[in-house]
């Protein structure tokens, strides 16, 4: 087979590094995974959601009396849409799935809730973000006494605005990553994110869900040299995806500045090193409705409703089985979908001794895999009036 050349860079590049691929000290650990059918938002969310946490061992004993901080997922910038459909039903997380989260955080113990996301190209407070972009955030703020938000894409208030967190084993991309304090003073880290696809990434699940945590005042486009920015001005393409400048002098350095230049190659390496230097401890998947095709409405997005909800303690063993649900293999690599475009997110998280992505090492609770599979490459492109787009072959759970 002849390889084009961005397939050759990306190669050529990939057994460079591999001299300098970290070295995880042991295995990679696992742990279950529960899966549910859920086919709506709101009291049938909130029984699911306790269940699965019920199955897990109790939500109780991760968070009772801890600061727990929920980053939800808000990509983009607002503005796109799914036809008329409003974003928690299509590439956002669900405003409901997040104050029923709360809701039973606040009942196992929680001392303090914190929501976070970095809201892209937004210079106010994630209320101000949520108000125009049509979330109600007090759906939010009321599912318990005393939530707090953080557009963590701003410097976190008081002395110490960013906390630097170091990758182990020497990380994939970065040494270490200057991130909002918000995701230090936290005990608990909770994502909250839908089951996609991702175009640069493959799959934007749990792992993926953590890229937001990167401050676009370090590593958005026009950051100065020196310093972070004041205010988040622009998305990560320049420093994060294309690598065609460095972060400011004041964040670590990229540890490669001649490895490839492509966002197949730099992204998953970045949500790796992410996930491992910031430890999730709860992942919950929603895959009630979303889409197909891409993280973002696009021209080969279409509509669907798995009807699927899927938990877990650690963030690799649970995408590994939310990509076997979706209708892919977790042991596949680059060429291979989902990831055709680019390296596995699963593999070099894997590699830090975040989490095994072998399915034969990971129990999965509730619903087994063929049972919820539903593959997210043969959906039809049904609209969502109505028509719950379904997966070739398999029956409609809308």
């Amino acid at each position: 087979m002849r390889m084009n050349r961005r397939q050759f860079v990306a190669g050529a590049g990939a057994s460079v590094m591999g001299a300098l691929r970290p070295k995880p000290a042991r295995a990679a650990p696992t742990a279950p995974v529960a899966v549910a059918r859920c086919r709506s938002y709101g009291d049938e969310f909130l029984q699911t959601a306790a269940k699965l946490f019920d199955q897990l061992g109790g939500l109780g004993r991760l968070v009772k009396g801890k600061t727990v901080a929920l980053k939800v997922n808000l990509t983009g910038t607002g503005a796109q849409r799914f036809d008329y459909l409003p974003a928690g039903r299509t590439h956002w997380t669900h405003p409901r799935t997040a104050a029923a989260l709360i809701h039973l955080l606040h009942k196992a113990g929680a001392r303090r809730i914190r929501v976070l996301e970095g809201a892209m190209s937004w210079p106010d407070s994630l209320e101000e973000f949520m108000l125009k972009t049509g979330w109600n955030p007090n759906l939010l703020l009321q599912a318990a006494p005393g939530v707090e938000m953080f557009n963590t894409n701003l410097p976190f208030p008081g002395s110490k605005p960013y906390t630097r967190f170091s990758v182990p084993h020497g990380g994939h991309l970065f040494p270490a990553y200057d991130l909002s304090t918000a995701y230090y003073e936290c005990d608990v880290f909770v994502t909250l994110t839908k089951l996609k696809e991702h175009a640069t990434a493959g799959l934007t699940l749990a792992m993926k869900n953590s890229f937001g945590i990167t401050p676009c005042t370090i590593y958005g486009n026009r950051v100065p040299e020196d310093e972070p920015a004041p205010i988040p001005y622009a998305g990560r393409q320049d420093i994060i995806h294309r690598g065609s400048r460095q972060p400011p002098k004041s964040a670590p350095q990229e540890k490669d500045p001649t490895s490839p230049r492509e966002g197949g190659y730099r992204v998953p390496r970045c949500v790796a090193d992410l996930v491992a230097a910031r430890p999730i401890h709860l992942c919950v998947l929603d895959g009630i409705e979303t889409i197909a095709g891409a993280e973002l409405p696009r021209p080969n997005t279409r509509y669907c409703a798995p009807g699927i909800v899927i938990a877990g303690t650690n963030c690799v063993t649970t995408d590994a089985v939310a990509a076997a649900i979706m209708g892919f293999d977790p042991m596949a690599d680059r060429g291979t979908p989902p990831f055709e475009q680019c390296d596995s997110t699963l593999r070099l998280a894997e590699e830090l001794g975040v989490g095994t992505r072998d399915l034969k090492q990971i129990e999965v609770i509730g619903v087994p895999i063929e049972q919820a599979r539903f593959s997210f490459r043969n959906v039809k492109g049904l609209g969502p009036g109505g028509n719950a787009g379904s997966a070739a072959g398999q029956p409609r759970r809308g």
